[in-house]
């Protein structure tokens, strides 16, 4: 094998590696695929109550699933009166269990029509979006482009790639490996869309961060190894907060998965965006909270 051909599976598998990190792995999910329901949500007979009017939809990220991925999330928030529900998005032909790597356009879509179901069995008027990583990007086309922000109050975005990943720079180097970006795009759509400057994220975000009607938090971690460098997940505009949750916990290690997965500081900091009139100091202590 020629030289080059060796760098860029080297380089391919890098990235899909990376990316893998982005959600528990596959194999949990035979064992818990019947989680949701018994942990209390994706229960369509669910109506949101006066103190939580809101359901709250779930958005995982790239290579995650509709349960692995919310299994702490989830019943943290049904604990707490909400309505949750979580879909699963982007699945490419012939590949089970990993979701998040078909085009994010399409992906939006399938948002776009899990919304409209949510909103038509609890009555609401709209829905409250909570995504991880990919999850708390790709909804902003489905605000800008598809209609969303008319069915969306809050958009909370736990280490989502809004502008995004240079994977610690490794995506500079895609352009030295011949083929490299045209078998990404090609194999996993999901990702290439993800690449900073990429044709999809140009788009997104021409002439601003966010639209009207919206409400926009962003939670980062400074520890993130995927989305890098971090402060590329932050948003401008208006109705926008950006945490880095190091400020609220300096101790608080989460990196890209803990911080969407398991860290109950980014819990807490969620159900504030979630409900800002009752919202309450984040800090360490938060993790028993």
């Amino acid at each position: 094998m020629l030289p080059w051909k060796h760098a860029l599976r080297a380089v391919s598998v890098l990235l899909l590696t990376v990316a893998a990190t982005l959600a528990p792995t596959a194999s949990a999910q035979a064992t818990t695929a019947a989680a949701a329901p018994s942990r209390g949500w994706n229960d369509f007979t669910c109506k949101p109550s006066a103190a939580h009017p809101r359901p709250v939809v779930l958005v995982h990220g790239t290579f995650g699933n509709s349960v692995d991925n919310w299994l702490f999330l989830a019943p943290y928030l049904v604990h707490r009166g909400y309505c949750v529900f979580s879909l699963d998005y982007g699945r490419l032909p012939n590949v089970p269990f990993f979701h998040g790597l078909g085009p994010i356009e399409k992906s939006a879509e399938q948002l776009d029509a899990y919304v409209d179901r949510v909103l038509a069995a609890t009555g609401a008027a709209e829905a409250d979006l909570v995504g991880h990583s990919q999850g708390g990007m790709m909804p902003r086309h489905y605000l800008k482009f598809l209609g969303g922000a008319e069915k969306v109050n809050a958009l909370v975005g736990i280490a989502p790639d809004n502008h995004g990943t240079t994977l610690l720079g490794l995506t500079a180097l895609l352009p030295y490996f011949p083929g490299a970006e045209d078998l990404v795009s090609e194999k996993t759509p999901g990702l290439a869309d993800q690449i900073a400057g990429s044709p999809f994220l140009t788009r997104l975000n021409e002439g601003g961060d966010t639209v009207p009607g919206v409400t926009y938090t962003v939670i980062a971690t400074k520890y993130d190894q995927v989305v890098t460098p971090y402060r590329s997940q932050f948003l401008d505009g208006e109705h926008v907060t950006n945490v880095l949750i190091q400020d609220k916990c300096a101790l608080d290690l989460s990196e890209h998965v803990a911080i969407g997965t398991v860290d109950r500081v980014t819990f807490h900091e969620v159900a504030n965006a979630l409900d800002p009139a009752h919202a309450t100091p984040t800090t360490c202590a938060s993790v028993i909270g």
